[in-house]
């Protein structure tokens, strides 16, 4: 039976079809929902791993996740929709009136960094986000690859290795690098404090992966996701020095061997104008799955 939430985190929205006035109402997921979430979300697994991760971590309410969760209902109770509504803004649906309900409540999130998805799930929720007047600072297209057994196995990398809390001043000023070139938005002048307190707790859980030589980073790589379906990997980065020498190649796939021991697959997006790790991720064995579009909302 689906919990009772209070006026003030419930909304009703009216659309017309063929058939009569249907309704839908979206709601804030509350703790104790997780299962049905869960499994309304395992329905496509590679396409909802981030969200299934912070659930998985965090659980459906915490501070941890930088955003609420919302459901969105038929008049039978039945979830058509699941976002994440916040920093990031991240959806699952599966009618497009659940899209349109879940915009309309997103306008009214004044801490929206980014909002992603799959190109045309995206392309409708922008259209009725947009009409209360938002704009996009920026825009970009990624390509979601997947990576499945078998692998091909190269030469082993002896150093890769998990992080530890000492590898943190070198892993941040990478990461932070690449988020400032994939937003235009640089995470350690506008939270430095959070963003380091989010790469340590990475490290912590035994997510990121370096290979160092002499005090500096080599190769990187982040699991941001981990579920038993799809481990979600960014912040794929291999040092300008050991570029086109194969390092990377051997790297990713003994990592990949290394994941594909507790998982079924494993995804990465890659920018749309980045040719060269587009070639990179299928010499890898990777495969395209979908195409998927980020806006950051002005």
């Amino acid at each position: 039976m689906h919990q009772q939430n209070s006026p003030a985190l419930l909304k009703t929205f009216f659309q017309h079809a063929s058939a009569g006035q249907l309704m839908v109402h979206i709601a804030q997921l509350d703790a104790g929902q997780e299962q049905e979430v869960l499994e309304f979300l395992s329905q496509r697994p590679i396409h909802t791993a981030v969200m299934v991760g912070f659930i998985h971590d965090n659980g459906l309410v915490s501070p941890l996740n930088r955003g609420t969760f919302y459901g969105c209902r038929n008049c039978e109770g039945q979830l058509e929709g699941v976002a994440l509504i916040g920093h990031t803004t991240l959806l699952e649906t599966n009618t497009d009136r659940a899209v349109e309900a879940l915009a309309e409540m997103a306008r009214s999130c004044i801490t929206a960094h980014m909002i992603m998805g799959e190109k045309e799930r995206i392309n409708n929720f922008w259209r009725y986000y947009a009409d209360a007047g938002r704009g996009i600072r920026h825009a970009s297209r990624e390509l979601l690859f997947e990576l499945n057994w078998p692998v091909e196995a190269l030469a082993e990398v002896q150093d890769l290795r998990l992080a530890t809390s000492a590898d943190l001043e070198l892993v941040v000023p990478i990461h932070a690098q690449m988020a400032f070139d994939e937003s235009g938005v640089n995470p350690l002048e506008r939270d430095p404090e959070g963003f380091r307190q989010r790469c340590a707790r990475r490290i912590e859980q035994g997510r990121t992966w370096v290979w160092t030589e002499a005090g500096e980073i080599i190769f990187k790589a982040d699991v941001v996701s981990y579920t038993s379906s799809v481990i979600y990997l960014e912040g794929v980065w291999i040092n300008a020095k050991r570029r086109s020498q194969g390092y990377g190649l051997r790297c990713m796939s003994q990592l990949a061997r290394t994941l594909l021991r507790r998982t079924k697959s494993v995804c990465v997006l890659v920018n749309e104008n980045n040719k060269q790790a587009q070639k990179f991720y299928q010499r890898a064995g990777y495969k395209l799955r979908s195409i998927y579009d980020t806006i950051f909302p002005s």
